[in-house]
Parts: C-alpha cells; structure tokens; sequence
C-alpha cells in the first residue's frame, strides 16, 4: 500500500484531523517545510472545515508536482573529452552495483555533446558510448572485487589499486587512462563514509581537488547514492555531502521497498537536488531514469 492509499484509508469517513494530519505527512518523509505549506494551503481555503481526504491528496499531489522537475535532468555531458561521475554515499546503499548499473545504462545508449534536457535515454544517439570503471573504493577490498565482477560482467574496462591505495591518486590515474583511450564515462565507485565524519569528507574534496587539477570541470557529475527506506536521515545525509561537494544529483535505491519515497520530494525541497535515477531491485535492468509522473501516480 504507497502513502496515499494509506493516508485515504486513515481518514476515510472522518474529519480531518490537523495534527494527525501532519504527523502523517511528516511521516512519510517529505519534511517539516512541505508538511506545513500543505496544512497551510489546506487550513486557508475557504470551506476548510468541510474538507475531506480527497482534497487533502490533491493538495499533496499539487505540491510536489510543483517541485520537482517536469523533465529528466539529462548527465552533463562533456566535450572532446570524458565526463567524470563521482559516485558517493554512505555504507549499505548500494553504491557499488549502482554505479555498475548506472554504466550499463550509459553503454546502451549513444551520447552527444549537448543533449536536450529529457532526450537523453529515450531516443538512439548515433554514437555508442564506452565506459570506465574506477574502484576509488580501496579501503575495503570486497568492494574493489565486486566492482572488478561488475566490469567483467559489463565487458568495460577497470582501473584498480592496492588495498589501501590513496583513492584521489587512483582517480587521477583512471581519469588519464580514459583521456588516452577517448572513454566517454568515468565513472569513480568512492569509498562509502558516515555523513558526520569530517575527515571522510574531506577526502572526498580531496578527490574532487586531485581530478580539477587535470581538467577544472571535472568531475562534472557528483551524484549521491541514497536508500529510500533510511527516510529521513537520506536528507541529512545529502546535507553533508552537497556541503562537501556540491552535488548534482541523487540515485535513489531500494525504491521498491518503500511505500512512501518521500525523501526524494524533501531533499529537493530544501537542497535543490534533484533525483536522476532510481533503482527498483537488484538486476542490472532494474535502473532507469526518475519519472516524475510514474512516480506521482505509482509512489506516491
């Protein structure tokens, strides 16, 4: 059952009660700024007391069809040269196979300099892409194997270190291989790291620092991996790091193991972020560009 559904049937046949209301808006974590703006939106029309959960929906449909952007934000595509993806994000979101799908998604379609907001994924290009797999990940080795098997799997190339290696050095390297070989995506799987450890961040402006000496645009995507059933602590979680390194977007996972999703509709409230892909399960398919209709009518 997603949120409205639950919603409809917690009000069903009942006035609507405002804190009770709220308390469930909250809950269904699109934050505290939304929740009071669709209370205050309810509370100032004028047969107010006579609403009921039906008005109630559409007011939340109403707003966060407001938010969040009509048209998929396409990847930054750079020219004559590769577009670097900084792939971050705490442990157990699924960073790793993330950015292992998010190459595959890549792979299957062409790529041109400058493509037009909402055609990128939905129509052939003329050019196949290629893709580089960088395992900055080196403080735990399972994570440089796995990423390695996703490569294999993938049929693109890998750069890899030692355990323990410096991940910034690693960066660099990779970033030059995929300028020699002309790869179009590098896509650089990082270490994953608690949002409140100020030293863990700051090796992520390090690696930021450590690529922008090569080519001052680069990384030109910084994209955060986030769980959607982590609700509330993703937002804090995206604080951080868009603090550390001015994010671009958001991967959201595990969207198929929550019925509300709306961590995606608060952290682009507050922050500006937008969600550019989502993943539904644990296949390599099950990754697509965010939808804002399918996500209004099947999540929400």
């Amino acid at each position: 059952m997603n949120f409205l559904q639950s919603l409809a049937k917690q009000f069903a046949g009942k006035p609507i009660e405002w804190d009770e209301l709220e308390e469930a808006l909250i809950r269904a974590d699109l934050g505290v700024p939304m929740t009071m703006r669709i209370i205050k939106t309810l509370q100032e029309r004028e047969a107010w007391a006579l609403l009921g959960i039906g008005d109630v929906i559409k007011a939340v449909r109403e707003e966060i069809a407001r938010i969040l952007p009509r048209d998929p934000v396409p990847i930054r595509r750079a020219t004559g040269k590769p577009t670097v993806i900084l792939i971050v994000g705490v442990n157990g979101t699924g960073k790793t196979t993330s950015a292992a799908k998010l190459a595959q998604h890549l792979l299957g379609r062409g790529g041109s300099p400058e493509p037009s907001v909402g055609d990128w994924g939905q129509s052939p290009l003329p050019h196949q892409s290629q893709a580089m797999l960088a395992a900055a990940d080196t403080f735990r080795a399972a994570a440089i194997e796995q990423l390695d098997i996703w490569a294999k799997r993938l049929g693109v190339e890998i750069v890899r270190g030692q355990h323990g290696a410096d991940p910034a050095a690693l960066c660099y390297e990779a970033y030059q291989a995929a300028a020699k070989r002309e790869i179009d995506f590098l896509l650089c799987d990082t270490a994953g790291r608690q949002h409140t450890k100020a030293n863990l961040m700051a090796e992520l402006h390090k690696i930021k620092r450590t690529l922008g000496k090569l080519d001052a645009d680069t990384p030109q995507e910084k994209l955060l991996v986030v769980d959607a059933t982590t609700g509330s602590n993703a937002l804090s979680q995206a604080r951080e790091f868009h603090n550390a390194l001015g994010l671009t977007g958001l991967i959201v996972t595990k969207l198929d193991g929550s019925g509300k999703g709306g961590i995606i509709v608060a952290i682009q409230d507050e922050l500006g972020i937008s969600t550019r892909f989502v993943g539904t399960g644990e296949k390599l398919d099950d990754f697509a560009p965010f939808d804002r209709k399918k996500y209004l009518e099947n999540l929400l």
